[in-house]
């Protein structure tokens, strides 16, 4: 089964109602939030009412909440050394994972961080031991994202991603968040999609990838610069993001789209026909503007 989203807002006045509603109209059957703005700490308290009503609508309409996918804020850095900011990270990424608990929705993906000078080991060191407080209370499942390997991240190959996996006290606890403009960034060759599943294979983490972000790329292969593009417009190209999406070993694992707004509209409705139809429209940028300025 197909499983595709976008992500979705989610502002004061609907919350996760106006998440769902937003998915519809995309024709989507999954979809990705964040629970607040994902460059500062501004929360607004959860609705209930909202909550249950947004749930009655998914049912409703076949969306299962198992599928969808809380997105932690930018500014969590859990391998940073300075401590304040260490502390901070992982304060406000238990905040995100009891607002997950409280919404219903049990993965959230996380950048694994960036470690500012102090080297890989010291910084994975530091995302092992802040995940360890963190997970030891919390049923929310933490995907690591895969990175493009722009400046100091931590997580731009999978063996970084697998020392965590080894170092963590609970590592069921655990999954991976798959990213296609991260991956091409990052240099794996994905027009060779098998031969990159078969890499996580290897390091046993094929079973941990819960969450694939569908993103075309605007570099080129291994620019370790991470700028999404639209499905089809970019360096990676409309059939293998069609290969990826529809791989045997990847089914039934959302597939979330985060390529940009075409001017100040969401493509996402279009991209996901696209999607669905396996067929490339060269003219999607134009239908998205008249479809928003009709």
């Amino acid at each position: 089964m197909l499983i595709i989203g976008s992500h979705v807002s989610f502002k004061k006045d609907k919350q996760l109602l106006g998440s769902v509603m937003e998915t519809l109209s995309y024709g989507a059957n999954t979809f990705m939030f964040y629970t607040g703005a994902p460059q500062n700490t501004n929360r607004i308290p959860l609705n209930k009412e909202l909550i249950l009503d947004a749930k009655k609508l998914m049912k409703e309409n076949n969306i299962d909440i198992n599928n969808v996918i809380v997105h932690a804020p930018y500014i969590i850095n859990l391998a940073n050394g300075d401590i304040s900011k260490y502390d901070f990270s992982i304060k406000f990424l238990k905040q995100e994972c009891k607002r997950c608990e409280e919404i219903g929705v049990n993965k959230l993906v996380l950048h694994p961080g960036s470690h500012v000078g102090l080297g890989v080991d010291v910084a994975i060191e530091n995302i092992c031991n802040a995940l360890d407080i963190v997970l030891a209370d919390t049923s929310t499942m933490i995907l690591l994202e895969t990175m493009a390997g722009k400046g100091t991240e931590i997580g731009r190959n999978f063996e970084e991603i697998k020392r965590i996996f080894n170092l963590v006290k609970y590592p069921e606890k655990l999954g991976i968040c798959l990213d296609t403009c991260h991956l091409s960034d990052a240099g794996y060759n994905i027009d060779k999609f098998d031969d990159v599943l078969d890499d996580l294979e290897r390091l046993d983490l094929l079973s941990k990838v819960k969450c694939i972000h569908i993103n075309d790329s605007k570099n080129e292969n291994g620019s370790h610069k991470d700028r999404h593009e639209n499905i089809g417009f970019g360096k990676i190209g409309f059939d293998t993001l069609i290969n990826i999406i529809y791989n045997n070993r990847l089914n039934n694992i959302p597939k979330i789209l985060e390529t940009p707004y075409i001017g100040e509209y969401p493509p996402y409705k279009f991209e996901i026909e696209m999607i669905r139809n396996k067929k490339f429209d060269e003219k999607l940028k134009e239908k998205v503007i008249a479809h928003y300025e009709k």
